[in-house]
């Protein structure tokens, strides 16, 4: 077998590590945090005030991460330069009263987050991670990490209509995944069990965010491993992109004429309402702050917000060799062609001309190729955090992100050169 040539094999081999580690929007911003502290960042709690010194910073919150480095000298009404993206994805997630079962079965009940292909969880082996809220106040991450929980399919000998009729799941029915066997089902057995996973004591949990995923790890795929397959990159990819190109920006020692941010943000995958998502208050908040903290005004925040430019990055749909109809006839996106821009002049997108201009100086300063992505008229357009950023904070956005296949599966492809491309041209969109 031939070796890879192209791509770059340690940054690719940092994103499947980046995606195994990152089971839940939880983790991915902890993951984040702690290679953006490596590059010299620190973290600020937002119930603190803030200076206006120079450096890295970020704020955690939840599922979420903003972060900023403010170059030495910088004006308070030096415009920033924001990558965007979203750390959830569709999966199975925790109810309340999480323990069920039937006919000698021990369950977990869930609950279907975002639009997730269902038959993509079916017969896998899956685990449960998430945060731990506990009776003191504070939180704990957790993570089964080995083979918990299964989805099992019905046989084809059990319902032979799947062959004429399609596979048909009933959301509530059908996606209850088992962990055990056993009738004496109780109220509590979950949480015990993950108390003791964690090193808790008994009775110590008091509230949880848990979330189901898949134990197989991301790998490389193909004659000449040019493909990766891997969960989540819808869309963690662009976040370990963002944040690898934020901390090289920050570390590279340029002459920035403006202040980079990452904004990683959770709930886009339910539509960004809420205190961690998009629609949100939280990345105006830590932009007028650091303005402020830096001695700024009302009219210094005006001017920054003006100056601004946001790459709202998410993945997107590559050209599919067996539905090629459902695309596009003059736009089919390639794995390993480069970052795509994508575009909908009903604003499901927030592209636009001048946006494309910034988008393509960028990609042309990084000598890294980019496509472009439109949908097929007789197809509905999905919806990105770009629109929404471009609406409640009046910045230009663009967005853009990876083309890849299977999206929403519980186990994703793309091409193994494209996340390098990606994060070379978002270097280049952050140093202005």
């Amino acid at each position: 077998m031939s070796e890879p040539s192209r791509f770059d094999r340690g940054h690719t081999d940092d994103l499947m590590s980046f995606l195994a580690a990152g089971p839940t929007p939880y983790h991915a911003v902890a993951s984040a945090a702690a290679r953006l502290e490596k590059a010299g960042f620190r973290q600020v709690a937002e119930t603190d005030a803030w200076d206006g010194t120079a450096g890295g910073k970020f704020v955690l919150r939840g599922g979420a991460i903003i972060a900023w480095y403010v170059p030495e000298g910088a004006a308070p009404h030096t415009p920033f330069r924001i990558v965007g993206a979203h750390t959830d994805s569709p999966n199975l997630r925790v109810k309340p009263r999480p323990d069920t079962g039937a006919h000698g079965f021990r369950q977990v009940a869930v609950e279907i987050y975002g639009g997730p292909l269902m038959n993509s969880w079916l017969d896998r082996d899956l685990s449960l991670a998430g945060r731990l809220s506990l009776r003191d106040g504070s939180t704990r991450l957790v993570d089964v990490n080995r083979p918990l929980l299964r989805v099992p399919q019905l046989a084809i000998h059990l319902d032979r209509s799947v062959s004429s009729e399609g596979l048909k799941l009933d959301k509530q029915r059908h996606l209850q995944p088992i962990w055990g066997l056993g009738d004496d089902v109780r109220d509590g057995d979950l949480i015990a069990f993950l108390e003791q996973e964690s090193g808790l004591p008994a009775g110590s949990v008091t509230g949880w965010d848990l979330m189901t995923y898949t134990v197989e790890p991301p790998a490389y795929l193909g004659r000449d491993q040019d493909l990766m397959a891997g969960p989540r990159m819808d869309n963690l990819l662009s976040v370990h992109a963002g944040t690898a190109a934020l901390a090289a920006v920050a570390t590279g020692g340029a002459d920035l004429p403006c202040i980079p941010v990452l904004a990683a943000f959770d709930h886009e995958e339910t539509g960004s309402q809420s205190d961690t998502g998009a629609d949100g208050p939280l990345l105006g908040s830590v932009m007028e702050r650091s303005v402020l903290a830096r001695g700024g005004s009302f009219e210094d925040r005006a001017r920054a917000f003006a100056g601004s430019v946001c790459l709202s990055s998410d993945t997107g749909h590559a050209v599919h060799p067996n539905y090629a109809e459902r695309h596009d006839p003059t736009h089919h996106p390639r794995l390993n062609g480069g970052p795509i821009l994508k575009v909908n002049v009903n604003n499901r997108y927030a592209t636009d001309g001048s946006g494309r201009a910034v988008f393509a100086a960028a990609c042309e300063k990084a000598g890294v190729p980019f496509q472009t992505f439109v949908s097929n008229n007789s197809m509905p357009c999905g919806t990105t955090i770009g629109p929404i950023t471009a609406a409640r904070h009046g910045i230009r956005t663009v967005d853009i992100g990876a083309a890849i296949l299977s999206m929403h599966s519980a186990r994703e492809l793309c091409g193994a050169d494209d996340p390098f491309l990606l994060a070379n041209a978002l270097v280049a969109f952050l140093e202005g």
